[in-house]
């Protein structure tokens, strides 16, 4: 999918990946998401000018799914999800695509381990954001590729 085209130039997923700017995310997990996204797109120092803008919304839920005997709470599933559209930076701003991305992560809390616990949960939440984030740039990757595959026809 990110294969060079033929000559060595670069193939239609990683030209358009490149030509994307990422909207700013709120929150911190946004910042993670956003920073994540751009080393995608960016990757191997391609960096166009932009065509694109990337609108993206990004949460991270909590689910207990572990309780002690004590009603203490020891094990959370963290839920990413990210909702975006790429949107055509003409004078219409056309919606090109849009989609969904989602991932699951784990957090254990320990016992009177409340600072370690509070480094554990950024650690999950900045997996989370790569993980998001390879989401979203497979799937705009998949549809730069149809896109110049329907152009070809």
């Amino acid at each position: 999918m990110y294969a060079a085209a033929p000559g060595g130039e670069a193939g239609p997923a990683a030209k358009g990946l490149s030509e994307i700017s990422v909207g700013l995310i709120p929150e911190r997990t946004g910042q993670l998401l956003r920073l994540a996204l751009q080393e995608r797109f960016e990757r191997n120092g391609l960096a166009s000018a932009h065509r694109y803008d990337l609108a993206v919304t990004f949460a991270i839920s909590n689910d207990v799914i572990g309780v002690q005997q004590d009603t203490s709470n020891v094990r959370f599933r963290m839920i990413g999800t990210a909702k975006y559209q790429l949107i055509a930076e003409d004078p219409g701003r056309t919606t090109l695509t849009s989609g969904t991305a989602r991932s699951v992560d784990g957090l254990n809390l320990f016992d009177q381990q409340i600072f370690a616990a509070d480094l554990e949960a950024e650690v999950v939440q900045r997996r989370i954001a790569q993980a998001v984030a390879d989401e979203i740039a497979q799937q705009l990757a998949v549809y730069f590729d149809r896109q110049a595959a329907l152009a070809v026809r």
